[in-house]
């Protein structure tokens, strides 16, 4: 509305425009629009993975031990790397996002956001990955070369629901890549031990995502978008998430036989997370969706940070 100003014996009014929001609000939004809270999904196993490469360099010969510089260059390759995801995944999605009703009042289909703050929010994020990489430098140059790659494939997944129902897979494919980067990046080899907890993340994020699709099964048939709820129904979805979910138990449970710095704390975790897993399957129905959130973010949550708790338990204590 016009605000009054007195000038002489004159009064004229100017319209009053509204002020951009206090930084720290701004990046409040850009942090909620990414699900920064969300990180503790991925960063745990990252992390899992990085002390079981440096208790393996502890027992080598020289020992390696732990550094502050890498675990520093872990961490903020996470964190740069899973927002400049999200980020570009809301820039993909913005239309869909605006036909979804649950997805309408995200922050750029609501205006909260800008399509280009958006986007410099990304390109910022995307820099900052690699260059995060070059912590690891001089001793081992592969988390650099292989930046440009992750990044690009990070970014690839937000198309891949309009092509195949895989995109589940996909997902999870994306976020397995966090542990065996951590394990590369402390020790620069390929090996079974980092490839079986990667492959145990793949199958956990493909099953809980297949669960939280279930929730547009309607939305994505009418928009013709590929998603295993969509394509095989929400009751055959919820099974095949459970079976990824054995999948990822299983494997789990065969990580010892390759990795033996591993004892009975771990394997303690591992029978907790079992049952953790069984409860999330025990809270959502074919017919009753109403606690997906409980299942996605609260069981999830748990199951990350209590595999890591365990895994660091038995490795140092």
């Amino acid at each position: 509305m016009p605000a009054p100003i007195w000038g002489g014996s004159h009064f004229f009014s100017v319209p009053l425009t509204p002020r951009p929001p206090p930084m720290p609000a701004k990046l409040r939004q850009f942090l909620e629009m990414i699900r920064f809270s969300h990180t503790l999904f991925a960063l745990p196993f990252a992390l899992l993975a990085a002390a079981m490469a440096w208790a393996a360099n502890a027992r080598s010969v020289p020992p390696v031990y732990f550094a502050w510089r890498d675990f520093f260059g872990i961490v903020l390759c996470m964190v740069f790397a899973r927002s400049a995801a999200m980020a570009f995944n809301r820039l993909a999605d913005r239309k869909i996002d605006a036909e979804n009703p649950r997805t309408q009042s995200r922050h750029l289909p609501a205006g909260a956001l800008s399509f280009g703050g958006v986007a410099a929010f990304t390109a910022v994020c995307a820099i900052g990955f690699v260059a995060s990489t070059l912590l690891f430098l001089p001793r081992n140059r592969i988390p650099l070369y292989a930046s440009v790659p992750v990044l690009l494939y990070l970014f690839s997944y937000s198309y891949a629901k309009r092509f195949t129902q895989l995109a589940h897979f996909w997902l999870g494919t994306a976020l397995a890549l966090a542990p065996l980067a951590a394990w590369v990046a402390i020790r620069p080899e390929f090996v079974a031990a980092p490839l079986l907890l990667s492959g145990a993340v793949l199958f956990w994020v493909a099953g809980f995502d297949i669960i939280y699709a279930c929730q547009d099964y309607e939305f994505d048939v009418r928009r013709r978008l590929h998603s295993i709820p969509a394509r095989w129904g929400v009751a055959r979805a919820l099974r095949t998430a459970a079976a990824c979910h054995l999948t990822m138990a299983a494997l789990l449970a065969l990580l010892p036989c390759f990795y033996n710095e591993f004892g009975g704390i771990y394997w303690t975790g591992v029978a907790a997370l079992s049952i953790l897993l069984i409860y999330e399957h025990s809270l959502v129905r074919p017919n009753d969706l109403t606690r997906v959130n409980r299942a996605f973010f609260h069981v999830n949550a748990a199951v990350s940070l209590g595999l890591l708790a365990v895994g660091i338990l038995d490795l140092f204590f």
